[in-house]
């Protein structure tokens, strides 16, 4: 997509994309670290959230609502349905709650009730967790998982032959949407002359640890 370089220079800027030795949750040696909590102004949020809102609008994909899982998908639920409102495009939104509230309304979601067709809104996808926990609470409420949205897909195997996101994809059978991927990220590093150090490192980790492409 045209505006995934944006975004990786938006997150070249901010600190959200780092270069260096980072070790992964595996215990692979990162040549990169991505951490989209450091998105943490109005400014750059509200850029983010409209990098989700482009995602999901050029996908043309069927959609009557998100969801945003908790923690990290509350802000950006909510901020890229304002985002995509001001896009013409205007749904409704909700997200769990960690713990059941015992008051009030109750329960553990919040916002519009879980109905048609529902796309996930989380930051990165390593093992799945968040995803497959917010599936269980689209289809509890009758509702059907359409798609997930993420900041970043760093096309990495997981403990087999897939990567995260090709495994989220064959095991509920949904699109996964990444506003950027590793391709692009190389891409971007071939055409930045301030951070060509680094595109070695990063092409010897696709190449180590990289899927050939995403099913």
């Amino acid at each position: 997509m045209d505006f995934s370089r944006d975004f990786i220079q938006l997150a070249c800027d901010k600190g959200v994309l780092r270069f260096g030795e980072f070790v992964t949750k595996a215990g692979r040696l990162s040549p990169y670290f991505f951490n989209a909590g450091l998105f943490n102004d109005g400014e750059s949020f509200g850029r983010l959230c409209d990098f989700y809102a482009r995602t999901l609008i050029a996908a043309h994909l069927p959609c009557d609502m998100l969801f945003g899982p908790a923690y990290k998908g509350i802000p950006l639920v909510a901020g890229t349905a304002m985002r995509m409102a001001e896009r013409g495009v205007n749904l409704p939104f909700c997200f769990n709650r960690k713990e059941a509230k015992d008051h009030g309304e109750g329960g553990t979601l919040v916002g519009a009730p879980l109905a048609g067709r529902v796309a996930i809104l989380d930051d990165v996808i390593s093992a799945g967790t968040s995803v497959r926990e917010s599936v269980e609470i689209i289809r509890a409420h009758g509702a059907t998982p359409a798609a997930v949205v993420i900041a970043l897909d760093r096309m990495e195997r997981g403990t087999g032959s897939l990567s995260a996101v090709q495994e989220v994809q064959r095991t509920y059978d949904i699109p996964v949407l990444a506003v950027a991927n590793l391709a692009d990220l190389i891409a971007y590093l071939k055409d930045s002359p301030a951070l060509a150090e680094n595109l070695g490192a990063v092409t010897r980790y696709r190449e180590t640890y990289g899927v050939a492409r995403e099913a």
